[in-house]
């Protein structure tokens, strides 16, 4: 039966999995799969296997509590090899990199960084500090304002949130950039003007904590940074 993996750890690493559950309904039982060197933490892969919540959190529980008690590699949601077997080959084969990797994330976090931003909030901004933008919401307010008008007041509005969310994203960087080691970052989206993951040394986290919550603090209404850490270093495996 196929087999569903959460993460990799040295065969030196306690492995207490005590009652963790696996993913499933019922949960599948959590175990060790073991190589040479290596070992990989299992479960029986369920047939309907889906980005459920329910799975979501058995997936990450599992990975956060290996990664309490020592380095892992938390492998990504989804991840199913095709029996016991085909994972100890796996190890065996890869052993040298995995092991390297280890040693690489030893007393490293991660730390994801979400900032989200109040459009509404921006907008107003826009036009109390903008004076042709300001211009041409009167002008369309009060229905003297042709489509041209209109079109003009859109784009100009549109191009300065893009600036400012260009402009925040940038600062929020460059602001935590240098508590890091490694990054990974995320194009914009509607959701997120800034998305990014940071790798640290875990003594460092209160450090990032602090800087993060500062930051937040100065952008005060209409901006919302979400801090969320320290976590297994899921986006540098």
């Amino acid at each position: 039966m196929s087999v569903y993996v959460y993460a990799i750890t040295n065969d030196s690493h306690p492995l207490d999995l005590g009652d963790a559950e696996g993913v499933g309904d019922p949960p599948g039982e959590v175990r060790v799969v073991r190589g040479a060197s290596l070992c990989a933490v299992v479960s029986e892969c369920p047939d309907d296997l889906s980005v459920a919540r329910r799975d979501l959190q058995a997936h990450q529980g599992v990975q956060e509590r290996l990664w309490a008690d020592g380095p892992t590699l938390p492998l990504s949601f989804g991840f199913v090899a095709a029996d016991e077997e085909a994972v100890r080959g796996v190890l065996e084969e890869r052993a040298e990199l995995f092991a390297q990797r280890l040693d690489e994330l030893a007393g490293r976090a991660e730390f994801n960084v979400k900032g989200v931003l109040d459009e509404d909030a921006v907008v107003r901004t826009v036009l109390e500090q903008n004076t042709r933008a300001r211009e041409l919401n009167e002008l369309t307010r009060t229905g003297g304002g042709t489509y041209e008008d209109r079109l003009a007041l859109g784009e100009l509005v549109s191009q300065e949130v893009q600036g400012r969310q260009d402009a925040l994203a940038e600062e929020v960087l460059a602001a935590l950039r240098p508590l890091a080691e490694a990054e990974q970052v995320a194009p914009p989206s509607k959701q997120y003007f800034v998305s990014a993951s940071f790798l640290l040394e875990e003594d460092r986290a209160e450090e990032f904590n602090r800087a993060g919550q500062e930051l937040a603090e100065r952008y005060g209404d209409g901006v919302e940074l979400r801090l969320r850490g320290p976590l297994p270093p899921y986006s540098f495996v």
